[in-house]
């Protein structure tokens, strides 16, 4: 595989006269963890519909692994692994059940068969519960048993389309952890979510979708700095320190209970770096120095007019 994953130009899809994608283009990296960022509604899952080959465009191309995902849909879904929203276990069947099952749909056999199911139960720590049945499993135990049945055939590219939606803060964490440990084996993650700290916490890159539409595309600090509001905060342990320092920065914003000071800037190295060399011509020496920046809710808030829990559409 190159070192373009994912690749698509213009894809479209329409449910009669509502358009649920308009024009999506996306270049995804090997190896790198991808988000799709939108709230419900947005198209995020018929992205992955598309992608994956369970829906067909209306318009556009992409390939997948190096697969068009018109003309070579078997090569496509022998390249990838796909994760929903909700687990798709057997819950009359215990956990190692459920991965056997999966490895001889794929036709796993003998001492093959036996390792990858063990490597997989020992990986997600699911060892012990092995031989329980997957209805007496937690949320979290469904979800990390669903992600290793997908892992079976260890796919190149796997989509999580919200993977973590309903789960607890405890469980949620832990599924990060794993998504972050499949790139450390060169998987190219694509990920689906609605939640801004998991877009900020895993991705790579970030595409902010809104109504069929990418608005906004880059690392999460990229998006981060398209939205004003970064600053430098300052604080002086006294108060003679605070007025100087702020006739040495005219532009700041000073805070005489907290003995502080706002410095407004671009959240990056540059606006630091003159907030120092002002201080430093000064004589000058602050206590503590913090870089501000706008978070994704900022940013989405700023790009769409809405937040990420509003529901467009169904």
């Amino acid at each position: 595989m190159s070192n373009t994953a994912i690749a698509a130009s213009g894809l479209r899809k329409a449910y009669g006269d509502r358009t649920v994608l308009d024009g999506i283009d996306l270049s995804i990296g090997t190896g790198t963890i991808f988000s799709l960022l939108g709230p419900n509604g947005a198209g995020k899952t018929t992205t992955v519909n598309v992608l994956t080959t369970l829906l067909r465009a209306d318009g556009g191309t992409a390939k997948v692994a190096g697969h068009d995902i018109g003309t070579e849909t078997a090569a496509v879904r022998a390249s990838i692994g796909v994760t929903g929203q909700f687990a798709a276990v057997d819950d009359l069947l215990t956990g190692q059940e459920n991965l056997e099952l999966m490895a001889d749909i794929h036709r796993l056999k003998g001492a093959e068969r036996k390792r990858v199911v063990t490597e997989l139960l020992e990986r997600f720590d699911l060892t012990e519960a092995a031989r329980k049945r997957a209805a007496a499993y937690s949320g979290g135990m469904r979800r990390k048993l669903d992600l290793a049945m997908t892992l079976v055939t260890r796919p190149a590219i796997v989509f999580l389309d919200e993977p973590t939606t309903g789960l607890d803060p405890r469980s949620r964490r832990t599924m990060w952890e794993i998504v972050r440990g499949l790139t450390d084996h060169g998987v190219t993650i694509f990920l689906t979510t609605q939640y801004l700290e998991e877009a900020d916490q895993l991705a790579d890159r970030i595409a902010v979708l809104d109504q069929g539409r990418i608005v906004a595309e880059g690392t999460a600090d990229e998006l981060k700095r398209r939205v004003p509001g970064s600053y430098v905060r300052l604080r002086f342990t006294q108060g003679a320190d605070l007025d100087a320092a702020a006739r040495v920065l005219p532009d700041s914003t000073r805070d005489d209970e907290t003995l502080s000071l706002r410095v407004p800037g671009d959240g990056g190295s540059k606006s630091l770096r003159y907030v120092l060399d002002r201080l430093d011509g000064a004589a000058l020496e602050a206590t503590e120095v913090s870089v501000h920046t706008p978070d994704l809710d900022d940013v989405f808030l700023s790009l769409t007019g809405h937040a990420t829990t509003e529901v467009d559409a169904k």
